[in-house]
């Protein structure tokens, strides 16, 4: 496709997706904790602008309020806790790192072979509307389909995460003043 050719909301496409996978390649591939948290909440920011750049404004919010606002801001904290905030993460070994590439690479090839494979038809259907009001009802819901278990068990694994980085943290402290002594 010519780069004259595309309209406006392609572009838009393409900058985000790049802002996506740019940041989320130098968030594994950072030797420095923090920066890799930084590179981490570009990326979701950009999955959240692809969410906007799709009209799925409550997907968008749900993915800044939650992985944006509540995650990225909890690993930062840790990072904190920690006070590990400017040490650089121990490279490692590399077997790891092949083991870890050869991995993605499968992971890839696997997707694009199911992409190829696929065949893509269009459907007469009327899509499924996707307002607030039904997204709720959805996500309230106890019965078939409903999301209520699911956010309830997710909210009980951020306080395990945060309690979890509270010991780690306390540790880290008890073990430095030790050193110390």
């Amino acid at each position: 496709m010519a780069l004259n050719k595309m309209s406006g909301s392609t572009i838009i496409f393409y900058l985000l997706a790049i802002l996506t996978l740019v940041s989320g390649f130098l968030a594994v591939t950072t030797s420095q904790i923090f920066r890799a948290a930084i590179f981490l909440l570009f990326s979701l920011i950009g999955i959240a602008g692809i969410y906007f750049w799709l009209q799925y404004e409550f997907l968008a919010a749900v993915q800044i309020v939650v992985y944006v606002g509540g995650i990225v801001v909890l690993i930062i904290f840790s990072i904190f806790l920690t006070q590990k905030s400017g040490d650089k993460m121990p490279l490692p070994p590399r077997g790891r790192v092949v083991f870890s590439a050869l991995a993605a690479l499968a992971g890839f090839l696997l997707v694009i072979t199911q992409l190829f494979k696929y065949e893509f038809l269009k459907t007469n259907s009327t899509p499924v509307t996707a307002d607030v009001a039904t997204i709720g009802h959805q996500m309230l819901g106890v019965k078939e389909f409903g999301y209520a278990l699911p956010f309830e068990v997710v909210s009980i694994l951020l306080l395990a995460a945060m309690v979890a980085c509270i010991v780690i943290a306390m540790k880290t402290q008890k073990q430095d003043k030790q050193h110390l002594i």
